[in-house]
């Protein structure tokens, strides 16, 4: 679906790379057949050198006669790439965008294109485990469509929505949500070694407890709340710890962190953050 079709990432950061290494991996597209721009010549040395992919200094030079453009920049810099872009990308080329927080609405002025895809991939995609969710304007074809899911499934897991408004909410839930959970296993990593393990040990326990507590919630077809349910014996230790968690406040702070997160994403992308959850005023919740 991809055979003989040219790729271009403007932008050749940590997820472009993650993008390519996907797609090469998978043989969706042959290395001479992607091109990489991005501001740092060595950066561009790298990414040839590591994948045999083409690169260039010019964005223009980079997305012409390309059938996919993907745009991988940082948000702030969108004000000026865009317009740089302006009428140099074919009118029947697809552009995916992964540009946290700015709508599809500011990509297509700026472009002045109607064919794009917006996407919110999260950091485990540079292995192969991510979950990007996505949707696409109805300019986009079918083919289209399909090489859209070709090249992020590379990635992971995927999930079309058909509002945009999705996007935000995925950026707050499983687009921030590796921070979360590293911040949670760094707090149990330094409970472990304030119990007196060394800190590797410490990090091997906390990471194989994850990584096996993951998987086996992903095989069962019951809730977490069951799962975790089935460990809680009446008195043990289990319902000690879960009694200070819950005193602390756990589900609360993460509520509000997860909120306060979809809040600036929606603030990125020009909108007006909305002040309520779940029908409260959000100094409620």
């Amino acid at each position: 679906m991809l055979n003989g079709k040219r790729l271009a990432f403007v932008g050749s950061g940590i997820m472009a790379e993650a993008i390519i290494k996907g797609l090469l991996r998978h043989d969706l597209v042959a290395p001479s057949e992607i091109t990489a721009s991005g501001p740092r010549q060595e950066r561009g040395k790298a990414l040839a050198d590591l994948y045999n992919v083409q690169t260039q200094l010019d964005n223009r030079n980079a997305v012409t006669g390309c059938s996919i453009v993907i745009l991988s920049i940082k948000p702030q810099v969108t004000r000026h790439v865009l317009p740089e872009l302006r009428g140099a990308i074919s009118p029947e080329a697809l552009v995916l965008s992964i540009v946290a927080g700015v709508p599809i609405r500011s990509i297509a002025d700026g472009l002045g294109h109607s064919a794009i895809v917006r996407a919110m991939p999260n950091t485990p995609a540079q292995i192969g485990e991510g979950i990007t969710v996505w949707t696409a304007t109805g300019e986009v074809a079918e083919q289209q469509l399909i090489q859209t899911e070709a090249i992020l499934g590379a990635l992971g897991e995927t999930v079309r929505v058909d509002e945009e408004s999705n996007l935000d909410m995925a950026t707050a839930l499983s687009g921030t949500g590796p921070a979360y959970v590293l911040l949670f296993m760094e707090a149990m990593i330094d409970a472990g070694v304030h119990l007196g393990f060394s800190r590797r040990v410490a990090q091997q326990l906390v990471l194989q407890t994850m990584r096996g507590t993951v998987e086996y919630a992903r095989q069962s077809t019951r809730h977490p709340a069951t799962l975790r349910n089935e460990v809680t014996s009446p008195g043990g230790t289990s319902a000690e710890a879960l009694y200070h968690m819950e005193k602390g406040g756990l589900r609360t702070v993460v509520s509000r962190a997860i909120w306060a997160a979809y809040q600036r994403a929606v603030g990125l992308g020009g909108g007006k953050p909305p002040s309520r959850l779940a029908g409260r005023p959000s100094d409620d919740v």
